[in-house]
């Protein structure tokens, strides 16, 4: 059967009817038809379930554990502290996730959408660090955490009216850029993590790397049905087992790792609240949320449930309850993972119930110590060699946005040319704002936000200002047109 839904001439879409309160909205194509269920709330049996939510956490256990890597040797940890801290980022991720995609009451977004650790939290709190000293900074940092979480739970509402200024021209600018942002992440893992890191740049890594990148590409190709869908989870399997024989990977890890460890709540310290750092986190938050808005819209597109207004509260609330929740835990502001984005869109599992069973394993890894040491066996370029794909995945889906988003128009080709270009300045060049105040350089240090913004700002330029309302076929944007959309 079809349904239909009303478009807006400058890309956005209107569905026909209220929205439920979970988001989808009745008489749209995210509406199951009689007992049909949408592959969003499709529960897969359970061995699909666990295995395919495993691939979700070996994409984004890099990520999680970064951020508290980086902060714990700022504030010179020891390393029984360093694994605490660790133990607890991934913790507090596994709540995060589940409660976007499980949801309670009008809490998350109830689409397969990975929270953990913002990446985005690392260069405040390495300065709050210098200023307080490593003593006193985790309690300050954490204070700072606490009020930006309340302030992005109560703001949710009123982001989320922003997404008027999202038509398919801006979701597809910024769908692209997550992909191409993430891209240089994954060339640094496949030279070996990190410069200074041993070996970094040698051969034997990008040759691991290459390895672990044709065995995802050829697992893709050659297996079908179930185990094609886990053509990530077997590359990266195949690229660590070369890895041993190769000096790459070691159990020394998981033989010095605790078996169980409870999360101590306020293990270093009840929490400060710093009025400059609480400021600098607020600025964190919004930038945060400017990327979960552009990320919960391409994950709409990508599994055909668009997010709509309510959605994006929901979501955004679910980033606020948990970033403040999570210092409780001894854990840091959480957001969106862009890079599960790309794997969904690589295995075409849609489910959301997948990534709350990677949620589930998220608190397994954080509560046993030694199973989050397994997973870190993996190499740096075996990860590398998979991010390649998962991240052109991410960008191919923006470019196919981009191609049903009206091009034609001189105006929207301006918009992608300029925002595409203000998004790469931070990729091709990171110090380049470093001369700028401390508020510009939190926002555009992020090549995904900064190519957010000025998308955004050129979209009303072009299609809300003036001359520019109107279409090159002399319609108003506001205009709508019915468009049929097939079964």
């Amino acid at each position: 059967m079809a349904l239909r839904s009303t478009r807006t001439t400058d890309g956005g879409s209107t569905p026909d009817g209220p929205s439920r309160p979970d988001g989808v909205s009745p008489g749209s194509p995210d509406t199951p038809s009689g007992s049909e269920v949408h592959p969003v709330d499709e529960l897969l049996p359970p061995v699909k379930l666990i295995s395919t939510g495993l691939q979700h956490v070996a994409a984004m256990y890099a990520g999680v554990v970064a951020p508290p890597l980086i902060v714990g040797a700022g504030v010179g940890l020891s390393p029984a502290e360093l694994a605490l801290l660790i133990s607890a980022s991934l913790f507090t991720a596994g709540l995060a996730t589940l409660l976007q995609t499980l949801g309670v009451w009008r809490i998350g977004a109830r689409l397969p959408f990975v929270n953990g650790v913002s990446f985005a939290g690392v260069a405040p709190m390495l300065a709050i660090a210098k200023e307080h000293g490593p003593k006193n900074a985790l309690p300050v940092i954490f204070g700072a955490v606490i009020v930006a979480g309340v302030l992005c739970f109560l703001a949710a509402p009123y982001f989320s009216k922003l997404i008027r200024f999202f038509p398919p021209v801006v979701q597809g600018t910024v769908i692209t850029l997550i992909g191409v942002s993430l891209l240089p992440v994954a060339v640094n893992w496949a030279r070996g993590g990190a410069p200074g890191a041993p070996g970094y740049g040698s051969m034997k890594a990008i040759g691991l790397a290459a390895f672990t990148l044709a065995a995802v590409v050829l697992c893709n190709k050659l297996l079908r049905g179930f185990w094609q869908q886990l053509s990530l989870l077997v590359g990266l399997a195949a690229g660590t087992l070369l890895a041993f024989p190769l000096g790459l990977a070691d159990f020394g890890a998981v033989r010095q790792a605790k078996i169980f460890a409870l999360p101590s709540p306020f293990h270093f310290g009840a929490p400060v609240f710093d009025a400059a750092a609480i400021v600098s986190f607020c600025i964190v938050m919004v930038v945060s949320m400017t990327e979960s808005t552009a990320d919960m819209l391409a994950l709409g597109r990508i599994v055909e449930r668009e997010a709509d207004e309510r959605t994006l509260t929901a979501g955004l609330r679910a980033d606020g309850l948990a970033s403040a929740l999570s210092p409780v835990f001894n854990g840091f502001a959480c957001s969106a993972f862009a890079q599960n984005i790309g794997l969904v869109a690589l295995t075409k599992i849609r489910s959301r119930f997948v990534v709350a069973a990677g949620g589930g394993i998220l608190i397994l890894l954080g509560l046993f110590p030694v199973l989050g040491s397994l997973v870190s066996l993996v190499p740096q370029p075996v990860l590398g060699g998979a991010g390649i794909v998962l991240f052109g995945t991410v960008a191919a889906s923006g470019i196919r946005t981009l191609a049903e988003a009206g091009m034609e128009s001189g105006g929207n080709t301006i918009l992608v040319s300029v925002a595409l270009g203000v998004g790469i300045v931070p990729i091709a060049a990171p110090d380049f704002y470093d001369a700028f105040p401390e508020a510009v350089r939190t926002l555009m240090h992020s090549g995904i936000s900064a190519g957010c913004v000025m998308a955004v700002l050129l979209n009303l330029l072009f299609h809300h200002v003036g001359v520019g309302r109107r279409s090159p076929a002399g319609e108003t944007p506001g205009a709508t047109v019915p468009t049929a959309t097939p079964s």
